[in-house]
């Protein structure tokens, strides 16, 4: 990356319109999910470690910023009913909320396209507002404090070259990403397994019966 380009990020980091941008692509994201908005947090979160943005008040705008955006797709959901509840993506997303209930939507924030999917189906299946809330501050709190901490230390860990720290802290995201989608993805698949019929059970039922029996019969 040139010093013209990081020169460029450097400013933006150090504009107090920062935290405005930060606020609108975490709203932004809560509903159109290819806005970066994680990668806008870890960014901001690396300069923290030179100073030239203050943490705590980046975690504070993106937590703000992603709550108000699920709230904007639970009314979406809400809105849409029926539409959005017999889609597939949907389907997984009602299926684990019946299973967690509310749980579910700290987990999904996590996931890629889980959380807009579940925040959707949440308002379809009219998921009580209070309880959304309540389980929607602690997902978009703890996401913010994620992403901003792992930015922070990676621009910890390469100080005198933020983009090394930037590049670190997306790493780090898009590890736990690929662990956590392996995880789901192993799971699944033994689900799928213990549903399938045991092979030596289903060799016995077709299996025709002893002449004995047969003349019993």
């Amino acid at each position: 990356m040139s010093h013209a380009v990081l020169d460029l990020v450097q400013q933006v980091m150090s504009s107090p319109w920062l935290y405005v941008a930060l606020f609108a692509l975490a709203l932004l994201d809560g509903f159109f999910p290819v806005v970066p908005a994680e990668t806008s947090v870890i960014t901001a979160g690396v300069f923290a470690a030179s100073g030239e943005t203050n943490l705590a008040l980046v975690i504070v705008v993106a937590a703000l910023g992603a709550c108000a955006g699920d709230h904007v797709s639970y009314l979406i959901g809400y809105r849409s009913g029926g539409r959005v509840r017999e889609k597939k993506p949907f389907v997984w997303a009602r299926n684990a909320l019946a299973e967690r209930g509310g749980l579910v939507l700290v987990v999904a924030r996590y996931i890629p396209g889980g959380r807009t999917a579940t925040t959707l189906t949440m308002g379809a299946v009219r998921h009580p507002l209070r309880s959304f809330t309540l389980f929607d501050v602690i997902a978009a709190a703890s996401w913010a404090v994620y992403s901003g901490l792992i930015g922070f230390f990676g621009g910890m860990a390469f100080e005198n070259d933020p983009i090394k720290g930037l590049l670190l802290g997306l790493g780090i995201v898009l590890s736990i990403t690929l662990v956590v989608e392996l995880v789901r993805w192993i799971r699944k698949r033994g689900a799928v397994q213990r549903r399938l019929p045991d092979p030596a059970v289903t060799a016995r039922a077709q299996a025709p019966a002893p002449a004995h029996a047969a003349a019993r019969r």
